[in-house]
């Protein structure tokens, strides 16, 4: 597999979760060349304390857009609204002729034991939809792919039923900036909603720099705590010396429902 015909699909629930679970794999193959699309699979239309609706669907949409020019890829939202996402046929089906018509080699979700609705349900549709995505008679008018892609979750902290087991950690440190320029594009999220909801919107700066530095040394923080939680992979994957300096890390655990990754797919979908 040549790594310069890759591409990379992630669905997240909400116009955000792509970037924050993988924005530097994303940015690492755009740099290569290679083709990345985010979906979102809902709206985002209740993610806010003061405005929603269309209003706030249109915000976030133009939010996305603009965290994708930054990272060279491109970026869906369906019409869906936050918090009524179901694992539907339907849906379903919807998942199934978006990873034909990209012809996606790697396919990246959240893992299905998670607090919220949306993001299980996310990874169920992704989920139902693997294998699907080569039968020929489901959703006939769209063409099947010939082979199942690669599936893989990105990391979270749940416990239950069983934790996050990653088995690709890779260093973010050459573009974490620039991931962290993605999310500050986010201003709905990461300057008002998220900070609302933690109770803690007074501390966020008023100023548009100050609110950036601000947001880098908050989440710098969370992406560290990935590199030391398994910095053993990381040592593994680039030697003792180069891993044990590693700042800033993304992890990836493969779904078993997914095609297999054999060590070529392995060269070309995680060349970094």
């Amino acid at each position: 597999m040549s790594i310069r015909s890759v591409k990379i699909l992630v669905f997240g629930a909400h116009p955000d979760d792509c970037d924050i679970k993988a924005g530097g794999f994303a940015i690492k193959h755009a740099q290569l060349g290679n083709k990345v699309r985010f979906v979102s699979v809902t709206n985002g239309d209740t993610g806010h304390y003061r405005i929603g609706g269309a209003s706030l669907a249109r915000r976030r949409y133009k939010e996305a857009q603009k965290a994708a020019r930054i990272a060279g890829i491109e970026y869906k939202i369906y019409d869906i609204h936050n918090g009524q996402l179901l694992p539907t046929l339907e849906n379903r089906l919807k998942i199934v002729e978006e990873i034909r018509e990209f012809q996606a080699d790697l396919v990246l979700t959240h893992r299905p034991n998670d607090y919220h609705p949306d993001h299980r349900y996310t990874s169920q549709l992704v989920q139902d939809a693997a294998y699907t995505v080569t039968v020929p008679n489901v959703c006939a008018l769209t063409p099947h792919l010939m082979q199942n892609p690669v599936m893989a979750y990105v990391a979270d902290d749940f416990q239950k039923p069983y934790p996050f087991s990653p088995d690709i950690v890779i260093s973010i440190d050459d573009v974490v900036d620039k991931k962290l320029d993605m999310l500050h594009c986010h201003e709905s999220q990461f300057y008002e909603w998220l900070p609302y909801n933690e109770n803690i919107l007074e501390q966020v700066p008023k100023a548009p720099e100050e609110r950036k530095r601000w947001l880098k040394e908050r989440m710098k923080i969370r992406f560290r705590k990935i590199a030391d939680k398994y910095r053993a992979l990381l040592k593994k994957r680039y030697g003792d010396e180069a891993g044990s300096k590693v700042l800033y890390a993304e992890a990836f655990e493969i779904c078993e429902y997914g095609g297999k990754l054999t060590e070529e797919k392995r060269k070309g979908l995680f060349p970094f």
